[in-house]
């Protein structure tokens, strides 16, 4: 398993799950971690089991059945012996917060999960807006800190203003973003702008749950 290791050791811990279709050394993951590591976190950054079986082979995949991510995800967080923020791009922060919610996987480290994040939540698939995946975040227990595209294909922000959401939750809305929080060029706003507020919303929230 690819695991990759950003910022200072004694700063707030964000353990950091990749999309589905690019793994933990994308250049988006990569310009996340390294602007978490200026901010002053500790990111830990791991790839899912098919990812690494694609990166030893070179053989395209579709990802995991959910236990098998969410098992993945659950011994990278034990590893770590340390209170932390579990969070992920798309895919990676939908299982973050599934993981959580997970009473059996996280019957040995409960105590170390302190915040989750996700970064361009998949509220639904691309054009199947009636599949939610939103049952388990409406009473949802542990801090959730969530950035998202106003215009996310995978849930718009007129979209998920209809959804029945926990009302604790942190939302950073970027203008105009799609599911990787990039703007449409005529919109006026910047792709960079919209990752370096979703890094510095992200850390903030770290700070916040790892005071």
């Amino acid at each position: 398993m690819l695991v990759l290791q950003d910022g200072p050791a004694a700063g707030p811990l964000i353990i950091l799950a990749h999309g589905a279709g690019a793994g933990a050394d994308s250049d988006f993951m990569q310009q996340l971690a390294a602007g978490l590591a200026t901010h002053g976190c500790s990111v830990l950054r791991f790839e899912f089991p098919y990812m690494t079986k694609r990166r030893e082979d070179g053989k395209k995949r579709p990802p995991d059945r959910a236990p098998i991510l969410l098992q993945a995800f659950a011994e990278v967080v034990a590893q770590q012996q340390r209170p932390c923020v579990i969070a992920g791009k798309s895919m990676g922060g939908r299982m973050a917060t599934l993981l959580a919610c997970d009473d059996q996987l996280t019957a040995g480290i409960r105590q170390q999960i302190k915040g989750v994040a996700a970064l361009g939540y998949p509220f639904h698939p691309p054009g199947k807006p009636e599949l939610l995946r939103t049952a388990h975040l409406q009473d949802f227990g542990d801090p959730l800190f969530i950035a998202q595209g106003t215009r996310d294909a995978m849930g718009s922000r007129e979209e998920v203003a209809g959804y029945p959401l926990g009302a604790a939750i942190q939302w950073l809305w970027l203008e105009d973003g799609n599911h990787d929080l990039k703007p449409r060029k005529a919109s006026g706003y910047c792709h960079q702008d919209h990752i370096n507020a979703a890094i510095k919303g992200l850390a903030d929230f770290a700070f916040q749950c790892l005071a």
